[in-house]
């Protein structure tokens, strides 16, 4: 078991690194569908979900969060499935909580982003409010250790989201996190570094933002924000080549053809590992320090991230060793190939060898 909790490591200057990314990662592999995005494979797969979990432990994690994501009444009902509502959550909590506890990782519930919301209707404020509130405390139930609410575009939102856990979530602590996409403003019209600093005054214990852009144009804003609050700021970054002039991975657009990659063609545009280090590193000088990655995420992304931390996880046993390699190595190794040269020169041209 986790032996401190969230808010005190925060407090005590430690790093927290949390894994999200499950969506993304497990429609890739063939097991949600693109679009709804529901996580019935909770349901369907469980084995696979408790995989992930202990890849990401693999790779660095210092949080198993419950597979919730989206697996609210909302959405279930989108594709008949509502009445799996409890079953899917607390399935999903039982086997987080086994993960987390064998493994000595905190533990998370999750809630998201209503699609229902609308600040103009306050007849959606207590529907929203009463789907948080059972998956908050379905996710109380199995012991969590604090819970994230996640992905709001309007403080309206995710000011309801902080309200219904400091109601419903009997003391555990709140992570809210919002996602910026291409203005620096939420959907409601309020700039993101006013939106954290308000839930950081209403009682957030982490406040920040996660999803939508990718590191190179998620981080200056995670720096502004860090001017106006005064507590942990959290940065969950997409991994995806976002620039300036495509700030979202939904508004990224193929080089060849122009048209979008979102939602089922963004591998043309995935960061590299370099791209991952290089912005681990900079969070780190900034003082960034309850961060993870968010769609896209990997496990192999993720060691470069608990690395640039300062981490060693068990995958650091098989990081790169270019070295090793009897075509492109510099070591005794590869000098023993006599034709290494020569077969370098054909797989990557004679002018780049």
């Amino acid at each position: 078991m986790a032996t401190k909790g969230l808010v005190e490591r925060l407090k005590n200057g430690e790093d927290i690194l949390i894994a999200e990314g499950y969506m993304w990662e497990l429609e890739r592999r063939g097991y949600l569908t693109a679009g709804g995005f529901i996580p019935e494979i909770v349901l369907d797969n469980p084995e696979v979900v408790r995989a992930l979990h202990m890849e990401f432990i693999h790779a660095g994690t210092d949080v198993i969060e419950a597979f919730t994501y989206y697996g609210h009444r909302e959405k279930l009902r989108t594709i008949g499935r509502e009445d799996d509502l409890e079953k899917l959550n607390r399935v999903a909590l039982q086997m987080a909580k086994e993960v987390a506890r064998e493994n000595g990782k905190l533990l998370a519930g999750g809630i998201c982003n209503s699609g229902i919301y609308d600040p103009q209707d306050e007849s959606t404020f207590a529907a929203v409010t009463a789907m948080f509130k059972e998956q908050i405390e379905w996710a109380v139930e199995y012991g969590v250790d604090y819970i994230i609410a996640e992905t709001f575009n309007d403080l309206g939102e995710a000011m309801l989201a902080l309200k219904a856990i400091q109601q419903y979530g009997k003391g555990v602590p709140a992570v809210i996190t919002m996602t910026a996409y291409i203005p620096d403003m939420t959907t409601d019209d309020v700039p993101f570094p006013e939106a954290c600093r308000r839930l950081e005054e209403a009682g957030a214990a982490v406040v920040g933002v996660n999803c939508g852009r990718g590191p190179r144009t998620m981080l200056p804003l995670v720096k502004e924000i860090k001017k106006v609050c005064k507590g942990p700021v959290a940065m969950l970054p997409v991994t995806f080549r976002c620039r300036d002039n495509c700030r979202t991975f939904q508004s990224l657009k193929d080089p060849e053809t122009g048209k979008p990659l979102y939602p089922t063609d963004l591998e043309a545009a995935r960061c590299s590992r370099s791209d991952i280090r290089s912005w681990a590193e900079e969070a780190k000088a900034a003082g960034i320090n309850y961060i993870g990655l968010c769609c896209g995420n990997a496990s192999f992304y993720f060691r470069e991230l608990a690395e640039a931390y300062g981490r060693k996880p068990p995958t650091s046993k098989y990081t790169p060793n270019v070295g090793l390699s009897h075509i492109f190595g510099k070591t005794s190794e590869a000098d023993k190939y006599k034709r290494s040269t020569k077969i370098k020169e054909f797989m990557i041209g004679k002018d780049n060898a």
